[in-house]
This record gives C-alpha cells, sequence and structure tokens, in this order.
C-alpha cells in the first residue's frame, strides 16, 4: 500500500501546526499510522542544516547556497523519512513542503537564485496528494 502525503501550507500563526495536530489525532484513532514532521527539518541532519539557514551570521548567504542547503535538508528528509513512511502506508503530515518554503520561512533573506529548483532533483519523485492553505 501506499501512503498519503499532506502538507500544511501558510505564514507563521496560520495555524498549520495545529491543524496538523488535530488532523493527526483524528487519523490515529480511525488505527492509520501518522508520521509528522516539517520543512526545512524533519531529520537530526535537516534540523542541523535548518539550525544554519535561520541562524543570524554576518556574512551574507549567498542565494545558490541558501537553495543548495534548503535542498540538502530536503533530500535528507526524503531519505530518511517521507518515502520510507511513504513506503509502509502512513500519512505523511508536513508543516510546509514547496508551496510556502521560501516566502514564509525565509522573508528578510535572498530567496532569488541563478538556480531553478526543478534542476535540483532531491524532490523530483514525491509531491503531496494533498495541499491545505
Amino acid at each position: 500500500m501506499t501512503g498519503l502525503f499532506i502538507t500544511l501550507e501558510g505564514p507563521e500563526g496560520a495555524g498549520k501546526s495545529t491543524n496538523r495536530e488535530y488532523l493527526a489525532e483524528r487519523l490515529r484513532a480511525a488505527g492509520i499510522e501518522v508520521v509528522l514532521t516539517r520543512e526545512p527539518g524533519g531529520t537530526p541532519l535537516a534540523e542541523k542544516i535548518r539550525e544554519v539557514l535561520l541562524a543570524p551570521v554576518e556574512e551574507a548567504m549567498d542565494p545558490d547556497t541558501e537553495l543548495l542547503l534548503v535542498f540538502a535538508a530536503r533530500a535528507q528528509h526524503l531519505a530518511g523519512v517521507i518515502r520510507p513512511a511513504l513506503a509502509r502506508g502512513a500519512v505523511v503530515l508536513c508543516d510546509r513542503f514547496t508551496a510556502t518554503l521560501y516566502p514564509f520561512l525565509f522573508p528578510c533573506k535572498q530567496t532569488t537564485s541563478s538556480r531553478k529548483s526543478s534542476q535540483l532533483p532531491s524532490d523530483s519523485t514525491v509531491s503531496s496528494d494533498f495541499r491545505a492553505f
């Protein structure tokens, strides 16, 4: 059985985590395996990358560097959490994925890059089955 990948998108304070917890509780009550996760992050290594991305630094981060770090975290997240859970048939509830990752997580940083995210293969095989805003 293939699992279900649901992403909750929106700005800080929009209720993503609250709704994710509520949905997880309801699904678990129905006997469904649920995996809660977030972007960037979701694994110990991806969480460290998240810390680097969000930490104030004196040196400006190049947009390509930022993009590659985000997708490095995504590749680790997909390999370590999302794909295995979907293969088990679990429902994966993810706080952000692609739709709001840049505009809401990095509002003060440059997010334009000479690279296009479509040039990076890490998420080319996984997209959400349902996206809630």
